[in-house]
């Protein structure tokens, strides 16, 4: 597994064989729902820790910090929370959760997490934590050991319970990044980025001139609103005071409680404001051939004053459609820092690296696995309905 031509994220039967031989476990045991085409989502476990603040554990294991028997006197943990019936993580706060899986990966095998994209979608920010670390979300070469994540909601209150899924974990070996002369290659084969013809209204793939390619794909924002049964709506700005969103129900909460609708405007613009929370949509629409994965990547050295997203790693077969639209739209999580910030529609406002699989999975992103967001415009988390 450690030569370079094997290089790549495991696959979904990959997965399940590490499952299997007992690089992966958890108990309760490991569910079929969690294994998806390019990664594996990881399950609150019975505890929630309330912390004064965020922390990395580079010089002793995370439990030592937690098994405090006078919480008064702690330097990092203010009081424990009990999941099994859940519980509420409240707005600005920083929780600590041990997850139920754990890892004794093989030393060829590291790991990378992100959060799932409903998590981002609500503007709960998670990392994974992993003992002796110094970073977050990384999961060195070999590891042997628990898994923690830390929670720190920003727009809404959130109700959890142990065995819900916030994030999700990508198993690679190697360096599998795709070069920008193999991106070339790869959208000449089969087309990763494609845009609606104004004339005729059926999705194109995007010639090589207009597309940017530079360590990287780079994509714009859409600020004219393409979505049929969202006439003029281009984004959505989440409200400050609004109730408890209980993470557990699927299309239970009425949109407009929680998100104001965004509608163009004449200009093209939009007036972001600062430490506020939008969700904006691609203008291309991506495709994520079967063999590779995607993943977002931070555009703000660049751009300036924006963090646009907080979920952002596409399974193999993301975009990958039938019929007369070809490709699904990116959904993004933007929050501006310190001034307001002025975009424009088809501005350059995020890039996509793409990665290799080790193989082609047996089962890809799609309807078959019940993704949610597999034919999303701009779309909303799935806790939400209109």
């Amino acid at each position: 597994m450690s030569s370079q031509a094997d290089a790549g994220i495991l696959p979904y039967q990959q997965i399940r064989q590490l499952i299997a031989d007992g690089a992966i476990y958890a108990e309760p045991q490991i569910e079929e729902w969690q294994i998806q085409p390019g990664s594996l989502d990881l399950r609150l476990g019975t505890k929630a820790y309330r912390l004064l603040s965020s922390f990395l554990p580079e010089q002793s294991p995370i439990a030592s910090r937690l098994n405090i028997h006078d919480l008064y006197h702690s330097d990092l943990v203010m009081y424990e929370m009990d999941l099994r019936q859940g519980a509420i993580l409240e707005k600005g706060h920083v929780y600590l959760v041990p997850l139920l899986e754990h890892l004794a990966l093989p030393e060829t095998l590291r790991g990378k997490a992100n959060p799932k994209s409903s998590t981002g979608r609500l503007d709960v920010f998670t990392r994974v934590i992993t003992d002796l670390n110094v970073g977050f979300d990384e999961i060195r070469l070999g590891y042997h050991g628990p898994l923690y994540l830390e929670i720190v909601p920003r727009s809404f209150t959130i109700r959890v319970q142990t065995g819900l899924a916030l994030n999700q974990l990508r198993l690679i070996t190697g360096r599998p990044t795709v070069s920008d002369a193999q991106l070339r290659a790869l959208h000449q084969r089969t087309p990763l980025l494609y845009q609606q013809d104004e004339c005729s209204q059926q999705d194109r793939p995007l010639a090589m001139r207009d597309i940017r390619i530079d360590n990287g794909l780079f994509l714009r924002v859409d600020l004219q609103g393409a979505e049929p049964h969202q006439p003029g709506i281009v984004g959505y700005r989440a409200k400050k005071n609004s109730h408890v969103i209980d993470l557990s129900k699927v299309g239970h909460y009425t949109a407009i409680d929680f998100w104001e609708p965004l509608r163009r405007n004449t200009q093209g613009t939009l007036l972001l404001e600062p430490e506020e929370f939008y969700i904006l949509a691609s203008k291309e629409r991506i495709c994520v051939p079967a063999g590779y994965a995607a993943e977002m990547v931070a555009y703000e050295a660049a751009c300036g004053e924006l963090r646009t997203h907080y979920a952002g790693f596409f399974d193999p077969g993301f975009g990958l459609r039938e019929g007369q639209r070809q490709g699904t739209q990116v959904v993004l999580e933007v929050r501006p820092h310190d001034v307001p910030f002025l975009i424009h529609d088809g501005q350059t406002f995020f890039k996509v690296i793409y990665e290799k699989m080790r193989a082609v999975p047996v089962r890809l992103y799609g309807a078959e696995l019940g993704s949610s967001y597999y034919q999303q415009g701009l779309t909303l988390s799935k806790h939400f309905k209109w």
